[in-house]
């Protein structure tokens, strides 16, 4: 059984070694943090936490470090969700309320969030799979070549490019626009590759090979709106950490690149009842082993939520990064219209 003051010594080192990444002895302890006993009792204290695998030596000095057994458990009696200040909370509102689009929304918050926390960011899209089209716009660019323009609730835009094999008469693009329009206005994006086959039936048989190929397009277009996909920023910052990963930063970078580990991560994370939630060391996976994931929830206008985090090494200021994840996953779901 862990002593109150031992839980406490243990706070001090997650602190200590955080700020300095140096080992974090029992005479420091005492003169850094006031406590009334000796060096000596500190070290009994350090002894029991060490039986506890809370804390360990990394070589033969008299210091210790946090395990990743010894982060959770100041996680989850230590940190805390303090309030930005005033003019952190203004700088966020300030920077995001001059986003153009959706796009720029999520571009912006990684980069903020990359910037405030000096680690990984990562905003999870929305996949939106409820949301129904306004309108096709097919563009013409000439050479058999169409910018087809997708929008949908709340304005969205998607903008993809579509080659032909040959040129088309405007007449004929006119109309299967007019009839793909038709087709998905006010159905769902999940809905529309079903709507657009069963439309088929009734476009001119000479027309339908291109009908096919501008059907896809935009099923294609639909389904990347739905994508469980990540916008990330700040992978430089885990390269100023690289001696925190063990020298080799190339897995981590490439879990990152990847995507399909950090998405999973955060499809099965609970959170708590402040909405946030951390996987910290061993508890994450494969190359992820010497890393931490502080995430959170927000929401869009649809009720949707998705998922914003920061990635970094178990040795980060867990208290900044959770207050800083909240307050700006708190914004984006008051400027995506849904405010929880």
């Amino acid at each position: 059984m862990v002593s109150e003051r031992a839980l406490e010594v243990l706070r001090v080192i997650v602190h200590d070694y955080v700020a300095s990444r140096e080992p974090v002895g029992s005479r420091a302890i005492v003169e850094r943090h006031g406590f009334t006993v000796s060096a000596a009792t500190i070290r009994n204290d350090m002894a029991m936490l060490e039986e506890e695998n809370l804390i360990h030596a990394p070589h033969t000095s008299a210091g210790r470090i946090p395990t990743d057994l010894g982060y959770r458990l100041f996680v989850d009696h230590f940190a805390e969700l303090k309030p930005l200040t005033t003019a952190q909370r203004h700088a966020i509102e300030r920077f995001l309320d001059e986003s153009v689009d959706l796009d720029d929304v999520f571009r912006r918050t990684v980069r903020l969030l990359s910037q405030l926390t000096n680690q990984v960011a990562l905003v999870q899209y929305p996949t939106f799979a409820n949301d129904t089209v306004r309108h096709i716009e097919l563009v013409p660019l000439g050479h058999g070549r169409y910018l087809s323009v997708l929008i949908v609730d709340g304005g969205r835009v998607d903008q993809s490019l579509v080659e032909l094999d040959t040129d088309v008469a405007d007449t004929v693009m006119s109309g299967l626009g007019a009839a793909l329009n038709a087709a998905v206005t006010g159905q769902s994006l999940t809905n529309i590759g079903t709507a657009l086959a069963e439309a088929a039936s009734s476009i001119a048989p000479e027309h339908r090979d291109l009908w096919a190929v501008m059907s896809d397009a935009v099923t294609a277009q639909a389904d990347s709106q739905r994508a469980d996909k990540l916008i990330v920023a700040g992978a430089a910052n885990i390269a100023l950490a690289e001696d925190d990963f063990g020298g080799n930063i190339v897995p981590v970078l490439d879990a990152i690149d990847e995507q399909v580990t950090l998405l999973k991560l955060f499809r099965e994370m609970d959170l708590d009842e402040h909405r946030m939630g951390t996987r910290i060391g061993r508890e994450m996976s494969g190359p992820l082993g010497d890393a931490s994931l502080v995430s959170s929830e927000y929401f869009v206008g649809s009720g949707e939520s998705a998922r914003i985090g920061v990635l970094g090494p178990t040795r980060m200021n867990y208290d900044t990064n959770f207050a800083t994840v909240r307050a700006v996953a708190r914004y984006l779901s008051r400027l995506l219209g849904e405010e929880k």
